[in-house]
């Protein structure tokens, strides 16, 4: 029986040598997987100008997952409001719950998921871009839902064909704006682990109930990269490490291969900034994954986690996601 829900983020990775177009087969692979595997929900990140990434466009390719799975949750982990206006988000979401009632989850993210030029790009103008207009981006976006503010415009598909709404966040200001509003709540503890308990706190502590909550529900989005041994699955997560690394340092590039990964010639300061990101994650055989996952759990009090597993090969990846639905998952229960 499992007690925790898992779902699965995935970033559509492009492997050095390959095309978006097999990045993005290889995803549709994993979501019908994943859903055989039991898994709740399967989400698609908004990133542009990343080489290493292929889900710049979330809703077409939620479309396109729909079409190829039947039960399992779909959605965005996120859309990134400051890149679009709250209209087209409003119509092409509603396009998809009414093309699929019931499966569809909008994850709403602050930040832009690129560069300030690649955003600019996107949204053509800087009005919409700053933090400070994201509330009231927000609430036009569920307005177009609701119609609880009646105006000249109507999203259509849209109104009355609302999607889960959810905030994600990776610091305290979603996770204080989905609190106030009643929301679901994701933290993104894979890439911000020492501002993942300050944040559910505020989330819980700013929770008022709404028609969509009585309680708040915090999911925690993690790395989590299986295999039969500790080694293997450490050399598998060698790739992701180092593009994370070449993000931060300006240089994006395809995603290498683990024996690539591991004959690059780290500086000491990059290993040390290798092994915190690590920290807080969840990386080995099924027994090292099952604890590192429940000491997650017991930190956090997460009502669900959400996996993410940014790995060359998509064998490997999925079976990542196997063994945890098989060896792992039955051993997890929450927290308090």
């Amino acid at each position: 029986m499992i007690d925790v829900p898992l779902s699965v983020l995935d970033l559509a990775p492009v492997a050095a040598g390959t095309s978006s177009g097999a990045a993005l087969r290889h995803t549709t692979e994993l979501a019908r997987r994943t859903e055989e595997l039991g898994y709740h929900r399967f989400w698609v990140a908004e990133h542009h100008n990343m080489p290493a990434i292929a889900s710049s466009a979330p809703a077409v390719l939620i479309a396109h997952l729909a079409a190829h799975t039947s039960t399992i949750r779909l959605g965005s982990g996120g859309v990134m409001l400051p890149n679009h206006a709250p209209l087209v988000v409003a119509e092409q979401f509603g396009t998809l719950e009414a093309l699929h009632p019931g499966r569809i989850d909008l994850g709403i993210g602050r930040a832009p998921g690129t560069d300030q030029r690649t955003a600019l790009a996107l949204r053509r103008t800087m009005e919409g871009l700053s933090a400070e207009g994201f509330p009231q981006e927000l609430a036009d976006l569920m307005n177009y839902f609701s119609g609880e503010r009646p105006g000249p415009i109507v999203a259509t598909p849209g109104r009355g064909e609302q999607p889960a709404i959810w905030l994600l966040g990776s610091s305290g200001f979603s996770a204080q704006l989905a609190g106030a509003l009643g929301l679901p709540f994701s933290f993104a503890h894979h890439f911000s682990a020492a501002n993942t308990e300050p944040a559910l706190a505020l989330y819980r502590r700013s929770f008022r109930p709404s028609r969509w909550l009585d309680r708040p529900y915090a999911m925690v989005a993690v790395n989590a990269v299986c295999a039969e041994t500790d080694e293997r699955a450490r050399w598998l997560a060698g790739p992701a490490a180092l593009s994370f690394l070449k993000l931060r340092s300006g240089k994006p590039e395809p995603l290498v291969s683990p024996e690539e990964a591991a004959a690059y010639p780290y500086t000491a300061l990059e290993r040390e900034f290798v092994a915190q990101r690590g920290e807080g994650q969840a990386t080995g055989s099924p027994e090292t994954v099952r604890r590192q996952l429940g000491e997650l759990l017991e930190r956090t009090r997460a009502d669900e986690l959400m996996l993410t597993a940014l790995v060359y090969d998509v064998a490997d990846r999925v079976r990542s996601f196997e063994l945890i639905a098989e060896q792992v998952a039955g051993g997890l229960r929450r927290a308090g």
